[in-house]
């Protein structure tokens, strides 16, 4: 079998190296030393630069601008975003734009994908549910109402300057909930909210940020980024903006869980190159500490630990693009992939620090910047313990030989 990667897929990493290349991790106030959000938007600029270079529209078909390529692809840009702490939505800008444009209606992707592949507008998806622990889709529910709503009910995303969905068609969704930890909940224009119905189905639904019925609270994350509680009290989403199509948020979900693990490898790649350049320099007794045996073992150990979760990666990011059958359903490889990005990553941070001594500590230094994203990339999506249970769940459904 070859494993290389294609030609196309590549192209997209060495065009990512090359937006990243002049990005500092440190371009904002340390989240140790900032008492709330560490800036009040995400890197404009930044996002601008991914949008020339067609990084935001990676997964779209040609028809709306984009390369056609795959989650192999995006993981890959992922994994170089994460290597600079790139302050951008795009993990989740770009699979909520990818799951629309598998699984919506022609009205909504002709009235975002575009825009969002030239980085016109933002979306995000709120998955993360009512505690952080508990399924997404059972935070908000959602019920149909065939009779439309008066003029204006619904608002549309004008009204917030973006444009797109939220205008009163033959029939509206309600909804009602709590979503907790958005990210990037208060730069984007639309957030994608998976919802139950009363029938147990899972909906999307793709809510213009300043629609009626939507309030936000403010949620400070480890990395010092201003995340939002989003609150749902009776929104009223005109039927267009609602997919209904099974599968469409276990899709979502797998393709936002498995490049949540495509950032924890960039992240922890990068600590460990840190930490063998500080190990190099660093000498005691008249030694580097890089020629020690018990430093090298558990630098060693790390490189092990950053090689399992580069196959696991790989691995769920195959599945989710080709979708080949397998032993287990593709969510058995994605829950293997977060397992291992989970707790690897935070061994790969504690190692670090462990080994930077009290350097590693020192706010003008940016490893403890690292730690923080590590931490929340570890829980981000559920931490390792909730996917061991639902690994659990699926080899009792389907047992193996």
């Amino acid at each position: 079998m070859d494993f290389t990667f294609t030609e196309e897929q590549q192209a997209a990493a060495e065009a990512a190296r090359g937006v990243f290349a002049g990005v500092a991790p440190d371009a904002v106030p340390s989240p140790a030393l900032t008492r709330g959000a560490v800036a009040d938007d995400f890197d404009r600029a930044l996002w601008a630069r991914l949008a020339s270079a067609d990084l935001l529209s990676l997964l779209l078909d040609e028809e709306f601008g984009g390369a056609g390529l795959d989650a192999i692809a995006l993981c890959l840009v992922l994994r170089e975003a994460s290597k600079v702490l790139a302050r951008v939505p795009l993990l989740e800008s770009s699979a909520a734009a990818s799951a629309l444009q598998a699984y919506g209606g022609p009205e909504l992707k002709s009235s975002l994908l575009a825009r969002a592949g030239r980085g016109e507008i933002v979306l995000t998806v709120a998955a993360n549910g009512r505690t952080g622990h508990d399924p997404a889709e059972l935070a908000v529910t959602a019920r149909q109402n065939d009779t439309a709503g008066a003029a204006g009910a619904t608002g549309t995303g004008d009204e917030h300057g973006a444009g797109g969905p939220g205008e009163p068609g033959a029939g509206e969704w309600v909804l009602d909930g709590v979503q907790t930890v958005v990210p990037w909940a208060y730069d984007a224009d639309f957030v994608v909210v998976p919802a139950r119905t009363g029938d147990d189905r899972s909906v999307l639904a793709v809510v213009a940020r300043g629609h009626e019925g939507v309030v936000l609270a403010e949620q400070i994350s480890t990395t010092g980024e201003r995340l939002g509680e989003l609150r749902l009290e009776s929104a009223r989403i005109a039927d267009r903006d609602v997919i209904t199509a099974d599968g469409a948020w276990e899709w979502l979900h797998a393709l936002l869980t498995t490049g949540t693990c495509a950032q924890a490898l960039g992240l922890g790649e990068r600590v460990l190159a840190m930490t063998g350049e500080y190990a190099g320099k660093r000498e005691q007794f008249g030694h580097p500490i890089a020629t020690f045996q018990a430093v090298a073992v558990q630098a060693a150990d790390r490189y092990i630990d950053l090689r399992a979760m580069e196959v696991t990666l790989w691995q769920a990011a195959w599945r989710i693009a080709s979708g080949a059958p397998g032993a287990l359903p593709a969510s058995g490889d994605v829950a293997v992939a977060k397992i291992w990005a989970s707790e690897g990553v935070r061994r790969v941070v504690q190692t670090a620090q462990h080994l930077h001594g009290g350097f590693g500590a020192d706010v003008d230094y940016p490893l403890h910047r690292y730690h923080a994203w590590a931490k929340h990339l570890e829980l981000s999506l559920g931490p390792a313990s909730a996917h061991e249970e639902a690994l659990g769940d699926l080899l009792a459904a389907h047992p193996l030989g």
